[in-house]
């Protein structure tokens, strides 16, 4: 069974960073398409970022796109999800996915339980 977990969620106020990290359980990760979803209360679970197998080719939501950068450590087996300029409206909790590049949720077949992050103003 593949377990990913997220870490690295918290309170920030706006204009500051944070760097979320998802690993997995054995190599899960490694050779696999990993993808950050967000999701605010009351709104649907959003595509924010995702990385190919080799790290080689990145995708962004529009919002986010230039604030925030996805990158992976295969060695570690780890994807990173560093947020600059961080803004009220980035608050939600993030979920990291296994599978896909694309925004639709579906695609992804294992999920983390989520962090939160809080951007205050």
């Amino acid at each position: 069974q593949v377990v990913l977990v997220e870490s690295g969620g918290g309170a920030v106020q706006a204009g500051g960073s944070l760097r979320l990290s998802c690993t997995a359980s054995g190599r899960a990760l490694s050779g696999n398409p990993v993808g950050w979803f967000r999701q605010a209360p009351g709104n649907e679970r959003d595509f924010v970022a995702s990385i190919n197998w080799s790290g080689g080719a990145t995708y962004y939501a529009d919002s986010v796109k230039g604030r925030f950068t996805i990158s992976r450590d295969n060695a570690k087996s780890t994807v990173y999800l560093q947020m600059n300029s961080l803004k009220p409206e980035d608050t939600a909790v993030y979920y990291c996915a296994r599978g896909g590049v694309v925004p639709n949720a579906k695609a992804y077949d294992y999920w983390g339980q989520g962090t939160q992050v809080t951007v205050s103003s």
